[in-house]
């Protein structure tokens, strides 16, 4: 039985299946489904868990290349709310591109990890690396 780390069987084993250059995004409340796509659903209410909760947990044994964001995220959040995303994304380059080119990567993910995430345009696509 595992003890600490993430413990949900589900997201490990998304998890483990990320390979190198492989795409996993991880999303907010709202963000829309895509039919095929393997989607872990682990909302239960508004903002539990959120997606820097979610980052934080993987980011231990997860390496990060790369990710990307919504610009809208920069524009319609709070410099904290800000500063909290860059936090949990310390060291990884991030890059802001349109939310309908952000909806045009994600049926290239692995998977996707939706969260009950309240923050608007709270999404992100992680590459492995």
């Amino acid at each position: 039985m595992l003890k600490t780390g993430i413990l949900n069987p589900h997201v490990l084993s998304l998890l483990a299946r990320v390979r190198h250059t492989n795409w996993l995004v991880i999303a907010d409340r709202g963000f829309p489904s895509w039919p095929g796509l393997e989607t872990i659903d682990l909302s239960l209410v508004d903002d539990v868990p959120t997606v820097v909760q979610v980052l934080a947990a993987i980011r231990p044994n997860f390496v990060i290349a790369e990710a990307w964001m919504a610009e809208e995220f920069q524009r319609e959040n709070t410099p904290a709310t800000q500063a909290r995303f860059a936090e949990a994304l310390a060291g990884v380059r991030v890059s802001y591109e349109p939310h309908v080119t952000f909806k045009q990567r994600v049926p290239r993910a692995i998977g996707l990890i939706r969260t009950g995430d309240t923050v608007q345009y709270a999404n992100v696509i992680l590459e492995s690396g």
